[in-house]
């Protein structure tokens, strides 16, 4: 029995070898054994991107600061038709908080929250299409065959599915969590951290929001078989530590996050992920904030396209706000507190357009830069679009800006951003939202 045993061992490692050695590592991620399900999932994952992706990409930018001009006017409109101070029960600043937040019975109209993402991941619907999930259980001891009642349980679910919690709780996620598609995670109306334990993963899925969560001190896992879904669990080698970890993944939207101190990012997006927002999310305590881009080499990122949008970069972030590659970026009305090497960066011929933010820079000299290029000669990134409008530089901030302004759009349509003075009220709820059943959030 012990040689049989040995020799079953001998050959499953053989089968990790070869796989190893023929497929690039970028393609297998954490996959131990790229068999024909995820050989499947992936050329899923690729056709979803393609069609996700959003040909003139300034049409998206533009309809997103109009949306934000918008929710100013109608709250100023609101204000001069009170002729006094405006006392209203819910003050949401942004178009998409507005779309939901004022709602007292939002506990009972949950998926309304599913018509309010905005930007590149404006058509992400999650789990609207399906039934609510309770999670009661914050467990997570069987990887393979997950407790019902747990998050894991739920996240691995055909079809689609709206997860909420019953009560607060701490996670300590044994391994990386697999999220499927077409799934909403929203924690209103409970304090859940994801925290100490293995990341979430969005590998080869679509249609994904993640709502009000705190995610903190994740740690790089192990690895071992973990179940990715309902008929299939596999073997996985040693995931990165990251907070929300996007890999050939499209129609994501992360919203009212809390990110920090994880042991990789806190949101790495990377192999052809697309059609993503992040927005009204507070990360602090952080080194390697986000990554967009797998590798300078890696040329499939050419259709990533991600909105940034609402969010407060606040205290103890060094760099990677984000730091872009190949793709298609647009860093609009948030707010950047604190860096201690740069804000925004990237290589290989990015995007960025940054608009209305506001960058207090660090007393630190060396470190009033916002951007910084890497890997380029200045002949070579000269050419790349980096642009900066309308943005507000505090304390001897400076966007060093490179390419010709985006103009995809006939001039009528360009619609400016709302100013970098306006960030403050934008961007005043951003983190985890505490929602009390029958009042406005």
């Amino acid at each position: 029995m012990a040689m049989e045993a040995a020799y079953k061992l001998f050959l499953f490692i053989l089968c990790i070898f070869i796989v190893a050695i023929t497929i690039p590592a970028t393609v297998t991620a954490n996959i131990a054994v790229f068999d024909e399900h995820w050989q499947g999932r992936a050329k899923e994952a690729k056709q979803a991107a393609n069609k996700a992706y959003n040909k003139n990409p300034a049409e998206v930018t533009g309809s997103f600061n109009k949306e934000v001009h918008n929710t100013f006017d109608s709250m100023n409109n609101t204000r001069r038709n009170l002729k006094e101070k405006y006392k209203g029960p819910c003050l949401a600043t942004n178009p998409i908080d507005s779309c939901w937040r004022c709602d007292p019975n939002w506990e009972t109209n949950r998926k309304k929250l599913a018509d309010c993402a905005k930007g590149f991941g404006h058509k992400t619907t999650g789990g609207k299409a399906g039934e609510i999930y309770v999670v009661t259980d914050n467990s997570d001891n069987d990887l393979v065959n997950p407790k019902p009642g747990t998050l894991r349980h739920a996240v691995i679910q055909t079809g689609p599915l709206w997860i909420i919690f019953a009560h607060d709780m701490k996670i300590k996620l044994s391994e990386e969590l697999m999220v499927t598609s077409d799934k909403t995670i929203d924690a209103r109306g409970a304090n859940v951290h994801i925290q100490d334990g293995g990341q979430i993963t969005l590998q080869f899925v679509k249609n994904v929001i993640i709502h009000n969560l705190h995610i903190h001190d994740n740690k790089a896992g192990n690895g071992g078989m973990i179940r990715d879904s309902v008929n299939h669990y596999g073997q996985r080698t040693r995931s990165d530590g990251d907070g929300i970890s996007m890999y050939g993944a499209s129609n994501v939207w992360i919203d009212h996050v809390s990110a920090s101190n994880c042991e990789d990012g806190l949101i790495d997006a990377i192999q052809g992920s697309t059609a993503i927002t992040i927005s009204n999310c507070h990360f602090t305590n952080h080194n390697d904030v986000m990554l967009f881009g797998s590798s300078d080499s890696n040329s499939q990122d050419e259709v990533m396209q991600i909105t940034i949008a609402f969010n407060h970069f606040g205290q103890g972030l060094t760099q990677r706000m984000p730091r872009c590659r190949w793709g298609f970026f647009h860093v609009v009305n948030n707010d950047y507190t604190h860096w201690l090497m740069y804000a925004i960066g990237g290589s290989q011929h990015p995007t960025i357009i940054s608009q209305g933010n506001r960058f207090i820079a660090p007393l630190n000299e060396a470190s009033k830069e916002v951007t910084k290029r890497e890997y380029a000669a200045e002949n070579v990134w000269k050419s790349w679009n980096w642009r900066s409008e309308n943005d507000l530089m505090v304390n001897g901030a400076f966007f060093v800006e490179s390419g010709s302004p985006i103009r995809n759009l006939p001039e009528a349509d360009m619609i400016q951003a709302k100013p970098g003075t306006f960030v403050g009220k934008l961007t005043r709820f951003a983190g985890p939202l505490k929602c009390i059943k029958g009042k406005p959030c």
